[in-house]
């Protein structure tokens, strides 16, 4: 990894905000964006990518723009193939910045967010990619034990200093506030990703860490920055049991092919040994630990649907690769 290979790029920054029908959700984010606090001297610009929505989202876009400062760009690209992965690749190849600062359209920005992710970039010249605090702003009161797996909510707050990630570890950033060298991106992050996000009928996650693994991989710093803050909306229905269950499962599924990324055949045997046992020994000590408090508690259930999707996560791999 050399410091060089960012190549001369027209602005700053790109903000980028992939969307699947956020008709009403996008115009919120973008006025906490009109409303950024930032130097004259930072050129950005705004970038929606639009995932093959089915509501008016093209229209809300188009309507903003006619009303939109000249002097921020306002821009609108459509991404026919469904998953988030395939949204923020566009967006890669779309941005104009030298940084690409993804944000999801339910992901509210604080004023100072652009200016301190340019400003962190430029004094952490080694980070690939980074993240901060996301707080969540929820519509009704979280379920009892919902602190405790918040996290599966993309609801992250690491504490008061800057830190790394551990991506070997599957300890990672989510890609709802998350800024990204674009240069490195391009020449480290395989344009087809394995992981696509969620679709219907395959509800597997980590689309957003497989490009920071490929970062970290290529000597790439993937860090935490308590300045950058964002908050997270959170609509009732995604407290349902059924709605969260899933979504723990679906993290646990992604586990093998994250750890599989860039490894040799001999090594994903390992990894496949690893994960299947590890896996079973968590799901064991777990369920001796709860017992029937699994079925009836959040948290314990919630745990125990990740473990039992890592469980099967290298199956799965093995299925699909098969199919």
């Amino acid at each position: 990894m050399s410091e060089s290979t960012n190549t001369p790029s027209l602005l700053d920054i790109t903000v980028a905000i992939p969307t699947y029908n956020g008709a009403n959700r996008l115009p919120q984010v973008l006025e906490r964006l009109q409303a950024q606090t930032i130097a004259a001297d930072i050129r950005w610009e705004i970038l929606v990518v639009d995932n093959n929505s089915q509501d008016n989202t093209a229209e809300v876009i188009q309507q903003h723009q006619t009303q939109w400062p000249s002097k921020i760009p306002l821009r609108y690209c459509f991404e026919l193939r469904q998953g988030a992965a395939f949204a923020r690749q566009l967006a890669i190849r779309e941005a104009q910045g030298a940084l690409v600062g993804f944000l999801d359209d339910d992901n509210l920005p604080e004023p100072n967010w652009v200016a301190e992710a340019v400003a962190f970039s430029r004094q952490y010249p080694k980070a690939g990619a980074f993240s901060g605090r996301i707080y969540g702003d929820y519509e009704t009161d979280p379920p009892e034990g919902f602190e405790k797996i918040k996290a599966f909510l993309a609801i992250r707050d690491h504490g008061p200093q800057v830190m790394p990630f551990a991506p070997l570890d599957l300890r990672l950033p989510p890609a709802a506030s998350l800024v990204v060298r674009k240069q490195a991106w391009l020449e480290h992050v395989p344009e087809e990703p394995t992981l696509t996000g969620k679709l219907p009928g395959l509800f597997i996650q980590g689309d957003d860490y497989e490009p920071m693994i490929y970062l970290h991989k290529a000597n790439w710093d993937i860090l935490y920055n308590p300045h950058l803050i964002t908050h997270h909306q959170i609509p009732k229905q995604r407290f349902e049991k059924a709605y969260l269950l899933t979504l723990a499962k679906g993290c646990g599924l992604a586990t093998y092919q994250l750890k599989c990324i860039k490894v040799t055949p001999q090594e994903a045997m390992m990894v496949f040994m690893r994960t299947v046992g590890g896996s079973l020994r968590r799901l064991i000590m777990h369920g001796l630990k709860y017992r029937q408090r699994i079925w009836h508690e959040l948290e314990p259930g919630m745990l125990w649907a990740f473990y039992w999707g890592s469980f099967l996560s290298p199956f799965v791999k093995i299925k699909r690769k098969n199919s």
